[in-house]
């Protein structure tokens, strides 16, 4: 290939394209005063062609090569002024990654040959380093897309339907005995027969995947010896990350989204749009940097030397330069498209609402993707925080957004802790959030509730640890945030007290319950559902090993956990009291005789505005009136539900609590108690109007009228049994 042939081609669409006769080069770059085209041999070791790219429209350089295959490796070169001061950075001596590479093949070797700047000089980063860069760099791979997708069609679970489980590729599998060994740790294991069939058993209707983008562990973490296990330092938008491809193919991860699909499951990426693996002005030039530093990233504007940084990554892309947003809408237009995926968590979305300094809830960002016509049909979930100044804007996105609900974690958290004074903003949570999603014409599933999530303490650990023990990070336990609201129950770590031991159950039903009983959806992390520990380490991101792989075996040692889940999540997919579609209103719905929630006290009255602000007050108890949902389904026919009192009482002691005569007469059956060390699946006990439930310390219940046979398909089983006397001195005391 050392005479090819090289022909105009189109600017157009940008990457390296594929198109059954040769292949289209194509890469913006509006400061740049060259561009080559670098062909390696398919090892990527030798670069047989270098190719100056001569054609430019409308800034971008582009050429056709007719004689280049699917599996061509390639990379670039881009010259231009090196003049830090002014924020230009190019360097022909450095190998540059496509933006748009479909496909990234080797592992980033790490040597000061890959910076810009000569390390350690005396100017550090304004010295040019000439070393060549390409033996140390991956190279982008030309891929043909095609893949036999057959009948795949997307499950479109509805927002109210919908149940989230947060999983890492590797972690998940990397120890699961019933995954075949070569495939552990990879999108195939992911997609295997024994994951897919407990995610279905649990009632998981998406997986959320932490970053798949590829990336690029950090220097300072290789010297460590650690690496970078979470992803969140992306490299490349377009291409999977091919650690976790068994086949090395892209085409692993689309049989993956396919199996998921079959099985009614969606996929849901962790997207990193907000900064990239170069880092601050002493990072590496990998691609961007190196390509047009002005465009791709947000320089200070009176010392462009510098970058702004919201993110505490060290660099911000410019999601001024329509460019930029144009990369960014490319890459989610090509994952949803050409990949099916379902929809997008982003990373510190608040950093893409910056038009300048300040959070900009109608940013261009936002504004392209709600009119797109495909990415405004995908689910779009916002992490509504940054680093930067007011960049906590949890329920200030706009419509079509749901948001992962911070509010709710730390209120959940610390009301089970055991802080007083909650209850008020404890019914918000319960409620759908309203307060902070009604005003702007959401519903209440725009709140995405968590009580944990990668980045913290596991469920096991949110209730075994008091303080963060993050030693294995080797930042001297400086890292992880330092206010977790947690409890470890009255000893640090494992416990070998058998009523510590049932404390810290009984607290992870209480957050279960919790969580999957509130309107909004529920997002679960891998493994919670069975214990899985990270041994009190909350920053988990360098720990690709045994503290943050999920351990299969917890799954056997603690059945009782799923169970629970699988009952939870069963009742929240029969009820659509606990999945609403529309906030409560506090008052009779079109025409119903009772209001569609009141609060309850202890003494079976609705709660007066005095009992909401006591300070000491641990205990909250709703009436969901199965009659005054105010909404159709599907079929525009109305619906109807059952009766239900949920009852919380975060105190130590018991409580009595009257079941109300009025609305609420009938019979009551217990479905669930967290007391009890089987949830309460196996309740004998009914109560009448006028009764007294005995609520346990630090225990939900859930109690039921049903108005309909609860033996269907996918309803809730509830023993049968006489009516217990109401007197308190026959009520059974519970577990």
């Amino acid at each position: 290939m050392n005479k090819l042939a090289v022909w105009r081609g189109r600017p157009y669409p940008l990457g390296a394209t594929w198109d059954g006769e040769g292949v289209n080069f194509s890469l913006f770059s509006e400061h740049a005063d060259k561009v080559e085209l670098c062909l390696f041999e398919q090892r990527g070791r030798r670069e047989i062609a270098r190719i100056p790219v001569r054609w430019q429209t409308d800034q971008i350089w582009h050429c056709y090569v007719p004689e280049a295959r699917p599996g061509q490796l390639y990379g670039y070169r881009v010259h231009g002024p090196y003049e830090p001061r002014q924020g230009m950075r190019f360097n022909p001596n450095k190998l540059l990654l496509d933006p748009y590479a479909k496909q990234l093949i080797g592992q980033l070797m790490w040597s000061d040959a890959l910076f810009g700047y000569r390390v350690g000089s005396a100017r550090e980063d304004l010295t040019m380093d000439r070393r060549d860069s390409a033996a140390g760099m991956p190279k982008c791979r030309v891929i043909d897309t095609a893949f036999s997708w057959g009948d795949d069609r997307p499950p479109r679970t509805s927002w109210h339907d919908t149940v989230i489980y947060e999983a890492h590729v590797k972690g998940f599998t990397y120890l699961h005995p019933q995954v075949p060994q070569r495939l552990r740790g990879t999108y195939a294991g992911l997609a295997s027969y024994p994951v897919i069939e407990h995610l279905q058993h649990l009632g998981i209707t998406a997986i959320e995947l932490m970053p798949v983008h590829a990336f690029v562990d950090d220097r300072l973490l290789v010297q460590k010896g650690l690496r970078n296990y979470w992803g969140y330092n992306s490299i490349g938008f377009f291409a999977p990350e091919m650690r976790y491809s068994e086949s090395g193919t892209v085409g692993e991860f689309k049989s993956m989204v396919k199996r998921f699909h079959s099985a009614g499951i969606e996929v849901i990426l962790d997207v990193v749009y907000n900064h990239t693996a170069e880092g601050n002005q002493l990072g590496p030039t990998l691609s961007f940097r190196g390509i047009d530093n002005t465009s791709y990233y947000r320089a200070m504007p009176d010392n462009p030397r510098y970058y702004m940084d919201f993110t505490g990554c060290g660099n911000t892309l410019n999601m001024v330069n329509a460019r930029v947003l144009q990369l960014i809408m490319d890459s989610l237009r090509y994952w949803a498209i050409e990949m099916h995926v379902d929809g997008f968590r982003f990373d510190l979305a608040a950093t893409l609402a910056r038009e300048l300094y300040d959070v900009n809830r109608l940013s261009a960002f936002f504004e392209v993707v709600n009119q797109d016509p495909v990415l405004s049909q995908v689910k779009l979930i916002a992490e509504p925080w940054d680093l930067g100044a007011g960049g906590y804007q949890v329920g200030n996105f706009p419509p079509g957004w749901t948001e992962w609900n911070g509010k709710y974690r730390d209120s959940v958290r610390a009301y089970w802790k055991g802080d007083g004074g909650l209850i008020g903003e404890l019914g918000y949570r319960l409620t759908g959030s309203s307060d902070l999603y009604e005003k702007s014409g959401r519903r209440p599933y725009a709140s995405i509730n968590f009580v944990t999530c990668h980045d913290g303490f596991t469920l096991r650990d949110l209730v075994s640890y008091n303080d963060k023990h993050n030693e294995a990070n080797l930042e001297d336990n400086r890292d992880g945030e330092a206010n977790n609201r947690s409890w470890n129950c009255g000893v640090e770590g494992p416990a070998t007290d058998p009523a510590i031991v049932q404390l810290r159950a009984r607290q992870t039903r209480n957050l279960l319950a919790t969580l999957v009983l509130s309107q909004g959806v529920p997002m679960l992390l891998a493994g919670d559902e069975f214990g899985r520990t990270q041994t009190g380490n909350n920053n988990g991101y360098c720990q690709d090993n045994e503290i943050s792989w999920v351990d299969w075996r917890l799954a056997e040692e603690n059945p009782d956990i799923i169970e629970l889940v699988q009952r939870l999540l069963k009742i929240r997919r029969a009820h659509p009291s606990f999945r609403r579609r529309s906030f409560f209103q506090g008052r009779p719905i079109r025409g119903a005789a009772v209001k569609d929630i009141t609060w309850l006290s202890p003494n079976g009255n609705e709660m007066t505005d005095e009992e909401w602000s006591k300070a000491f007050a641990r205990c909250l108890g709703m009436f969901l009136a199965g009659d005054a949902l105010g909404e159709d389904d599907d079929r525009g026919l109305p619906l109807r539900d059952d009766d239900f009192i949920l009852l919380l009482n975060a105190h130590h002691d018991q409580i009595d609590i009257i079941i109300p005569a009025s609305p609420a007469a009938g019979i009551w059956n217990v479905v669930v108690d967290t007391s009890r060390s089987d949830g309460g699946s196996a309740d004998q006990r009914t109560f009448s109007a006028g009764g007294r439930f005995p609520l346990q310390g630090r225990s939900v219940a859930l109690l039921i009228r049903s108005k309909r046979p609860l033996l269907a398909q996918d309803s809730v089983e509830v023993p049968k049994s006489a009516t217990i006397p109401t007197s308190a001195e026959q009520t059974p005391q519970g577990g």
